[in-house]
């Protein structure tokens, strides 16, 4: 017997707003319902002895030397902008 019913399907076909022919809220249905199955089948999966984790793989930061390095200069950085003024970049006003 199918966990989904024809009332939830079309309840939540309602909630987002689609017209659903009956053909597709059985269609819909019972993938769905196929869909529950595979998750109830892993939940019955045997998880003794397997160790909780925040990830699945493991993760470990680098971390490389904080050290000082010559960076550019304002000149620099503003020497290829296509505008500046008064050591800023101007670009254009934003209109919303």
């Amino acid at each position: 017997m199918s966990e989904i019913s024809r009332e939830k399907i079309e309840h939540l076909a309602k909630l987002s707003r689609l017209a659903l022919s009956d053909s597709e809220i059985a269609t819909y249905a019972e993938q769905i319902d196929g869909i529950v199955d595979v998750v109830s089948a892993v939940q019955n999966v045997d998880t003794s002895g397997v160790e909780p984790m925040s990830h699945p793989h493991s993760v470990e930061t680098t971390m490389r030397k904080d050290e000082v390095v010559p960076t550019l200069s304002a000149e620099e950085a503003l020497d290829q902008a296509p505008d500046a003024r008064d050591g800023r970049f101007v670009v254009p006003k934003i209109r919303g």
